[in-house]
């Protein structure tokens, strides 16, 4: 079943000045490595450790900067899927509660979250797959369709994760590993580009006191921060 967008509303205006979008296109190389075993949260985990990390720390539409919710993502490529590891430094944490693991959970996005958008196609940058997990393993994968105003609830990539929470450090992890088919018809080979964008949302209350950071960010005003497709970069799968 397809649904309409929960981002139709206006965002109220923010009181920070609007960024400029700096780094358009920016691009993250995605090393490959052997199929692991098994999912992993672990940063210390061996499947992560040859991994290039990408940043998340600015907001996604204003100049302003969260150095302590500063987010590493690692990433690597197999044959058949993408890896990804999200670091996530916490002040609180906000939650749906009780946890809902083995189905999606609509409106995650409405508690912490952090997001993966992913798309192969260069002609209708408006189409695109979305991904989203919490601290508590809660998860949710979307097919959007912009023009349509839909986000294809009912479908299903078949990705898996797994997240933890250390409530020691103030740091919580969530992983995925996605089949790659689930972006792309096409086969994925050395040197083949993808578009997309990595996100975290963070805080209590309604969105715009909470914290939108991103690692491209979108500097848009008025609309939804995260769903700006023009200013995804370049995730480029690589063999080394």
């Amino acid at each position: 079943m397809l649904f309409v967008l929960p981002w139709l509303l206006s965002i109220p205006a923010l009181p920070q000045e609007v960024c400029r979008l700096d780094n358009p296109g920016g691009m993250l190389r995605i090393p490959y490595a052997a199929e692991p075993a098994s999912l992993d949260a672990d940063p210390a985990a061996a499947m992560w450790q040859r991994t290039e990390p990408a940043w998340i720390a600015r907001d996604c539409t204003r100049k302003l900067d969260y150095p302590d919710l500063k987010t590493e993502v690692r990433a690597f490529w197999a044959d058949t899927h993408l890896y990804l590891l999200f670091i996530c430094p916490y002040r609180e944490l906000h939650l749906w509660l009780p946890p809902q693991p083995g189905r999606d959970r609509d409106k995650l996005w409405d508690r912490d979250v952090v997001e993966v958008f992913l798309g192969d196609d260069w002609t209708n940058i408006r189409r695109y797959r979305e991904f989203e997990i919490a601290p508590t393993g809660d998860r949710i994968d979307l097919a959007i369709d912009l023009d349509k105003q839909e986000y294809g609830a009912g479908w299903e990539s078949g990705w898996k994760t797994a997240a933890r929470i250390d409530e020691k450090s103030h740091t919580w992890y969530a992983a995925a590993q996605i089949p790659l088919k689930a972006v792309s018809a096409a086969r994925v080979a050395d040197g083949t580009r993808w578009r997309g964008n990595l996100y975290r949302i963070d805080g209590k209350g309604p969105d715009p006191v909470r914290r939108f950071l991103c690692w491209l960010p979108t500097c848009v005003k008025d609309r939804d921060p995260n769903h700006v497709p023009e200013a995804f970069g370049t995730l480029v799968f690589v063999r080394r």
